[in-house]
Protein backbone atom coordinates (compact mmCIF):
# COMPACT_ATOMS: atom_id res chain seq x y z
CA UNK A 1 0.00 0.00 0.00
CA UNK A 2 1.27 3.68 -1.04
CA UNK A 3 0.00 7.02 0.61
CA UNK A 4 -0.28 10.46 -1.09
CA UNK A 5 -1.91 13.27 -0.34
CA UNK A 6 -4.59 15.63 -2.19
CA UNK A 7 -1.86 18.72 -2.13
CA UNK A 8 0.63 17.12 -3.87
CA UNK A 9 -1.26 17.03 -6.67
CA UNK A 10 -1.39 19.04 -9.37
CA UNK A 11 -4.85 20.97 -8.93
CA UNK A 12 -6.58 18.18 -7.35
CA UNK A 13 -5.68 15.66 -10.34
CA UNK A 14 -4.73 12.34 -8.65
CA UNK A 15 -5.11 9.68 -11.54
CA UNK A 16 -4.25 9.98 -15.22
CA UNK A 17 -1.23 10.21 -17.51
CA UNK A 18 0.77 12.85 -15.99
CA UNK A 19 3.12 13.30 -13.18
CA UNK A 20 3.00 13.86 -9.76
CA UNK A 21 -0.11 11.22 -9.50
CA UNK A 22 -0.91 8.86 -7.50
CA UNK A 23 -1.80 6.45 -10.11
CA UNK A 24 -0.95 6.48 -13.56
CA UNK A 25 -2.89 5.53 -16.49
CA UNK A 26 -3.86 6.58 -20.04
CA UNK A 27 -7.57 5.22 -19.43
CA UNK A 28 -9.05 8.29 -17.15
CA UNK A 29 -8.46 11.44 -14.69
CA UNK A 30 -9.55 11.77 -11.69
CA UNK A 31 -9.67 14.75 -9.66
CA UNK A 32 -10.92 16.29 -6.08
CA UNK A 33 -11.35 20.42 -6.83
CA UNK A 34 -12.16 22.66 -4.12
CA UNK A 35 -12.87 26.28 -4.94
CA UNK A 36 -14.48 29.33 -2.94
CA UNK A 37 -17.67 31.48 -3.38
CA UNK A 38 -16.77 32.89 -6.87
CA UNK A 39 -14.39 30.99 -8.07
CA UNK A 40 -14.47 30.12 -11.90
CA UNK A 41 -12.94 28.37 -15.04
CA UNK A 42 -13.45 30.46 -18.46
CA UNK A 43 -15.14 28.15 -21.42
CA UNK A 44 -12.87 25.51 -22.70
CA UNK A 45 -13.46 22.01 -24.76
CA UNK A 46 -11.63 18.53 -24.81
CA UNK A 47 -11.03 17.07 -28.46
CA UNK A 48 -10.50 13.75 -27.06
CA UNK A 49 -11.91 12.94 -23.92
CA UNK A 50 -15.91 13.45 -22.34
CA UNK A 51 -15.72 14.42 -18.30
CA UNK A 52 -17.91 14.03 -15.94
CA UNK A 53 -18.58 16.36 -13.14
CA UNK A 54 -19.99 15.68 -9.24
CA UNK A 55 -20.95 18.20 -7.09
CA UNK A 56 -19.61 16.54 -3.49
CA UNK A 57 -20.68 19.88 -1.62
CA UNK A 58 -21.93 23.40 -2.18
CA UNK A 59 -23.73 25.13 -5.27
CA UNK A 60 -21.89 25.72 -8.67
CA UNK A 61 -22.90 26.72 -12.48
CA UNK A 62 -22.22 25.26 -15.68
CA UNK A 63 -23.20 26.58 -18.47
CA UNK A 64 -25.94 28.51 -16.84
CA UNK A 65 -27.72 25.04 -15.19
CA UNK A 66 -27.30 25.39 -10.80
CA UNK A 67 -25.70 22.37 -9.43
CA UNK A 68 -25.66 21.34 -6.29
CA UNK A 69 -24.58 18.13 -4.10
CA UNK A 70 -24.64 14.99 -5.88
CA UNK A 71 -25.65 16.69 -9.69
CA UNK A 72 -23.49 15.07 -12.15
CA UNK A 73 -23.34 16.38 -15.39
CA UNK A 74 -21.72 14.47 -18.75
CA UNK A 75 -19.63 17.40 -20.87
CA UNK A 76 -18.89 15.45 -24.47
CA UNK A 77 -16.00 15.77 -26.42
CA UNK A 78 -16.17 19.32 -28.21
CA UNK A 79 -18.75 20.85 -25.99
CA UNK A 80 -17.71 24.09 -24.36
CA UNK A 81 -18.30 24.81 -20.65
CA UNK A 82 -17.73 27.41 -18.45
CA UNK A 83 -17.69 26.28 -14.69
CA UNK A 84 -18.55 29.26 -11.58
CA UNK A 85 -18.47 28.30 -7.68
CA UNK A 86 -21.90 30.29 -6.31
CA UNK A 87 -20.88 29.22 -2.95
CA UNK A 88 -17.79 27.35 -1.72
CA UNK A 89 -18.04 23.83 -3.09
CA UNK A 90 -15.85 20.79 -4.49
CA UNK A 91 -16.25 18.66 -7.38
CA UNK A 92 -15.20 15.31 -8.10
CA UNK A 93 -14.15 15.22 -11.87
CA UNK A 94 -13.67 12.01 -13.99
CA UNK A 95 -12.15 12.54 -17.73
CA UNK A 96 -11.91 9.55 -19.81
CA UNK A 97 -9.52 8.74 -21.54
CA UNK A 98 -6.27 10.60 -20.04
CA UNK A 99 -4.71 12.83 -22.84
CA UNK A 100 -2.55 15.88 -21.49
CA UNK A 101 -2.83 19.22 -22.75
CA UNK A 102 -6.46 18.33 -24.25
CA UNK A 103 -7.87 20.95 -22.63
CA UNK A 104 -8.74 24.25 -25.46
CA UNK A 105 -10.19 27.53 -24.47
CA UNK A 106 -13.04 28.55 -26.74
Amino acid sequence: MQQFHISNMTGGWFVGDFSPVAYRTKATEVAFKEYKAGDSEPSHHHREAVELTMVAYGTVQMNGLVLNQGDIVLVEMHESVAFKALTDAATVVVKTPSVPGDKYPD
